[in-house]
């Protein structure tokens, strides 16, 4: 059955690929979280919240990750320019979604674990066509996960430039943004300095 509207296919894409600069050099992907490593968290989050396929950026220690963390049922991409910031993975996974049909990509990046799938799930249902984008916002400020129809992707790639990701370009579309509340549900803090490990369990 083709994809419509109404049951779209929204692909999962976690980026995984940062080496933890401010964390001493130990990737983020491997950081544990509940036993688990953070990767294994997030993939479940983007799987439970409903998307499908889905599709892990790595970079530092992709080969470690590979061998620890258990990533079965993801397409893997290797983002071998991962230093030069998360533009490139951003990139590397709208470009391994090229010639799937899936009608989204939804965004999601491996050191915020306090969003789960209930965020997931909520942005993926503001999906009202391959040319819409939606993110989810905290308190009103935008957040992740962020929702991309397909019709968007070259653009976004296009604008992911150094460590900005897709910001640049969500400034510029701010007026086309569906924006989905999900501080009830969610958490959007990141796991960026040693102070941050913390709010690993």
């Amino acid at each position: 059955m083709a994809p419509t509207d109404e049951n779209p296919v929204v692909a999962g894409v976690l980026l995984a690929a940062g080496g933890g600069r401010r964390l001493g050099g130990r990737p983020k992907a491997l950081l544990e979280h509940r036993g688990r490593p953070l990767v294994e968290h997030a993939v479940r989050a983007l799987r439970n919240g409903g998307c499908g396929p889905l599709y892990v950026v790595l970079g530092a220690a992709a080969d470690e990750v590979r061998a620890r963390a258990d990533l079965t049922g993801c397409v893997v991409t290797v983002n071998p320019e991962w230093e030069a910031g998360m533009g490139t993975s951003l990139r590397a996974g709208l470009a391994s979604l090229s010639g799937t049909g899936a009608d989204a990509a939804l965004v999601l990046l491996v050191d915020q674990p306090g969003i789960g799938a209930e965020a997931v799930a909520r942005v993926r249902s503001a999906y009202r066509s391959r040319a819409g984008l939606a993110a989810a916002s905290y308190a009103g400020e935008r957040g992740h996960p962020v929702l991309f129809g397909a019709a968007r992707w070259a653009d976004v790639a296009a604008a992911a430039v150094g460590d900005r990701g897709a910001r640049t370009y969500l400034r510029t579309h701010r007026d086309a943004i569906t924006l989905v509340e999900c501080s009830d549900v969610a958490q959007a803090y990141d796991i960026d300095t040693v102070e941050d490990l913390t709010r690993l369990e």
